[in-house]
């Protein structure tokens, strides 16, 4: 076995383990190599089950994380997703293969460039990456059968949720940015809101306005 298969094995593994068993879920991150999206001293770090840092101040989350995150919303072929903070690009990525469209949103427009460059690069043609404040949601694109919020707010955001198709699902970390914050997946119903807590998470805070490169 060569050492990029088995560094791949032990990856899909490593996620296994941590609770990612969705077949279609673990396929499309065995599709997607999480190495080009992480550049400089940490780029042979990419195979590890780590959040590590990328440009900007941001993070890439752990591929469990992701994982768990895109496990939890639950996507057919048919839908069309929302991510609100793309960062280095790799859960938009992951997206792709699941979904029919994804639009991502990032408020530091280095990022949203250097992400599609990457997706050029690897002929993922149904991504729109934008940049734009993420807490307004992309209003002419709504409503989305699924919205993943890549940092964390105070509480489910009310705009988002507003966009989010009856039926649909919003997974988003919740809590303040400096203490515990708890995964919830948020399900729209003709009775109300359903929530349910997956996990305690760590996410960079989800902030209004465009970065300073923006």
């Amino acid at each position: 076995m060569t050492d990029d298969a088995e560094r791949k094995m032990q990856f899909l593994y490593a996620l296994r383990s941590k609770g990612v068993t969705d077949t279609r879920v673990l396929s499309a991150m065995e599709a997607i190599d999480r190495g080009p999206f992480i550049r400089g001293i940490f780029s042979d770090r990419a195979y590890e089950d780590m959040p590590l840092p990328i440009a900007c101040g941001q993070t890439i989350s752990q591929p469990s994380v992701v994982g768990l995150m895109t496990q939890a919303l639950r996507i057919s072929p048919r839908d069309k997703v929302l991510e609100v903070g793309t960062g280095s690009g790799y859960q938009a990525a992951i997206l792709s293969k699941l979904a029919r469209r994804v639009y991502t949103i990032d408020r530091h427009r280095r990022l949203v460039r250097e992400a599609r460059e990457l997706f050029d690069t690897l002929n993922l043609n149904n991504i729109t990456a934008i940049t734009a404040d993420g807490s307004f949601g992309l209003a002419d694109q709504a409503p989305f059968d699924r919205i993943l919020v890549t940092a964390a707010a105070e509480d489910p955001p009310g705009t988002l949720m507003e966009q989010l198709k009856m039926g649909g699902t919003m997974v988003v970390p919740v809590g303040q940015s400096d203490s515990i914050q708890h995964l919830i997946v948020a399900r729209k119903t003709p009775d109300g809101i359903e929530y349910e807590e997956l996990r305690q998470v760590r996410f960079v805070p989800l902030l209004e306005g465009l970065g300073k490169d923006a």
